[in-house]
């Protein structure tokens, strides 16, 4: 077993749980956030300054990147510095430091928004302007298998679903606050299909991935192996907030029109948020993922069904206050 973990963006949602697990399981584990955490044996830093966390991940047998530009609706020019020359910079960390394995963090994403019904691995990475966070997790994929195949160090692609569960603030916290405002609106009427994939399925999957010596060289998308509806899923966010009936969408034509329009009116003020055409798009994706490829290599197997998983996480909305 792996006695030894380095792990970037530690502080977030899937670091921190990853950093547990390891935990748990015998492993020291060190890391590396925007923010430090002495407790967790985290520093504070960045992809892009590598310098000031080198010494701290030397020594680690497994290195994994979990930090990324975690938006939709970011410049060009900070999706390259991070996810792709950032990517770069963990790279060349993990082999200086003597790493025997580097796993990164890719996204489903990565597939695009207008896919097949179910595609596996071999379905080509996303292109192009639109849906840019997909296109940088694609280009960040290139060069960790291009230091895997050169020899330089043994790599391993992890592309999770829709991650949700305790902690999580994309898929549980945020769409809460939105029902509240009453500004969740659903492209395509709510028909957008939606992977889940429980936190602790997700870790399971990450474990096998990086530890199995079969899992070097390879993508592996980890999920739920199931697909629901938007509408199905965010329906729980709704009736936590106590609403009646269903979470109101609209076409997609129209959601894209609106949010570019939103966009656009928001940059002309200098405020950012996610509200922009990218984020419609991950919401009226057209087709779910296979994970056979990590049942038959790793013998992944997820664990927990979403109605499990729904449960656990309304109980911790409600330990930590966001729900009464």
């Amino acid at each position: 077993m792996i006695k030894s973990v380095f792990i970037t963006g530690a502080n977030g949602f899937i670091g921190r749980a990853l950093a547990d697990r390891f935990r748990k399981l015998g492993a020291t584990v060190r890391g590396m956030d925007l923010a430090a955490d002495a407790a967790g044996d985290v520093i504070a830093g960045n992809l892009t300054q590598p310098d000031g966390w080198r010494a701290h991940a030397a020594g680690c047998e497994l290195f994994v990147n979990t930090a990324a530009v975690v938006s939709n609706n970011a410049p060009w020019d900070l999706y390259r510095q991070v996810s792709v020359h950032g990517v770069r910079n963990a790279l060349k960390v993990a082999i200086d430091g003597g790493a025997r394995r580097f796993m990164h963090y890719s996204s489903c994403a990565a597939f695009g928004w207008d896919t097949p019904e179910i595609v596996d691995e071999t379905w080509p990475t996303v292109i192009g302007e639109d849906f840019r966070y997909g296109v940088a997790k694609g280009a960040s994929e290139h060069l960790v298998l291009a230091a895997h195949a050169s020899g330089a160090i043994p790599c391993t692609i992890v592309r999770p679903t829709d991650v949700y569960g305790p902690g999580s603030r994309a898929w549980l916290i945020e769409p809460l606050k939105l029902v509240r405002a009453r500004t969740l609106v659903l492209p395509g009427h709510g028909n957008g299909v939606f992977s889940p994939v429980y936190i602790d399925d997700l870790l399971d999957g990450t474990v096998l991935a990086c530890t199995a010596p079969q899992g070097a060289g390879q993508i592996f998308t980890i999920g739920g192996g199931y697909t629901i509806s938007c509408r199905e899923f965010f329906g729980h966010h709704w009736r936590w907030a106590g609403r009646k009936g269903e979470v109101p969408g609209v076409s997609l034509p129209l959601a894209l029109r609106i949010a570019g329009a939103i966009q656009w009116f928001n940059r002309k003020r200098g405020k950012n948020d996610e509200t922009c055409p990218d984020s419609v798009l991950m919401l009226a994706r057209r087709g779910g993922y296979s994970i056979d490829k990590a049942r038959r290599l790793l013998g992944f197997e997820p664990k927990v069904s979403f109605a499990e998983g729904m449960r656990r996480s309304e109980q911790w909305l409600r330990e930590v206050g966001e729900l009464r």
